[in-house]
């Protein structure tokens, strides 16, 4: 039986969420509004919803931009990921050799790597999407591989044994199983997915939130850095919340034993 939409534990949940989210504001407030603050260092709660409300048009004009980037990057991230991952745990040696590399690839600052982007891929959307891709790549890929890695043997020899060969074993079995591993692997690459977007866009770039974040604070209108921020970090919760509304579809398994 389905759990009402609106029920006790959720409200609960819903209400602790708004009741730290107020406490977080009136915080940012009393920071803010402290003698020793000056309004070029941080913007208040107030000051951060007018710039909201009065530079909406140009904010969403380029939150459009930066969310083509991270949700193409993300694609390919998931393309990249998941056959990486697969192409992995049918050849073991390919495993024992990419892995490492996998590790080290996540040791080299997005700092470093941006500009390089930009120099090999010019001002286009390209090094957006190679940043996007390289930064979501990793949840992703492991994920995957120890998802797959954990499926039970005998399931996989029980369905060999009826007739199944070695690849419609991993469509049929493997890669089900491995969906929760999948999903929460996704679940962090769409979290760090803006933060690629925003590297790639001040490593070299003409649109985008991050462009924008970078312009304003140079310019000293520290009331629209806030609010872009707040964008940025909003596009970051709707994708998450995307990625969990999906697991709950193709995972129901999962929504079960969470209740």
């Amino acid at each position: 039986m389905r759990s009402p939409l609106f029920s006790r534990a959720r409200l609960g949940r819903l209400a602790a969420v708004v009741a730290l989210l107020g406490c977080a504001l009136a915080l940012w407030q009393f920071v803010a509004s402290l003698p020793g603050v000056d309004d070029l260092t941080l913007a208040s709660p107030g000051e951060t919803w007018d710039a909201l409300v009065r530079d909406r048009d140009l904010l969403a004009s380029e939150a459009v931009i930066t969310l083509q980037e991270v949700v193409l990057g993300l694609a390919l991230a998931v393309l990249l990921g998941v056959g990486g991952a697969v192409a992995m745990h049918l050849w073991r040696p390919l495993r024992d050799a990419a892995y490492p590399l996998l590790v080290a690839s996540q040791a080299i600052p997005l700092v470093v790597l941006a500009p390089i982007f930009v120099l090999a891929f010019d001002y286009g959307i390209g090094p957006k999407l190679a940043i996007v891709a390289l930064i979501c790549f990793f949840p992703i890929a492991v994920n995957v591989a120890d998802g797959l890695r954990a499926v039970d043997p005998d399931l996989v020899k029980l369905v060999r044994t009826l007739g199944a060969d070695r690849w419609l074993a991993l469509w049929r079995v493997e890669l089900p199983s491995a969906l929760p591993y999948f999903f929460s692997g996704l679940r962090v690459a769409a979290s760090v997915a803006v933060i690629g977007a925003v590297f790639g866009e001040w490593a070299g770039a003409d649109r985008g939130l991050g462009r924008l974040v970078l312009l304003a604070n140079n310019q000293l209108e520290t009331a629209r850095v806030y609010a872009g921020v707040v964008v940025l970090a909003a596009m970051a919760v709707a994708l998450f919340g995307a990625v969990a509304a999906a697991e709950r579809v193709f995972c129901p398994w999962r929504r079960e034993v969470a209740r």
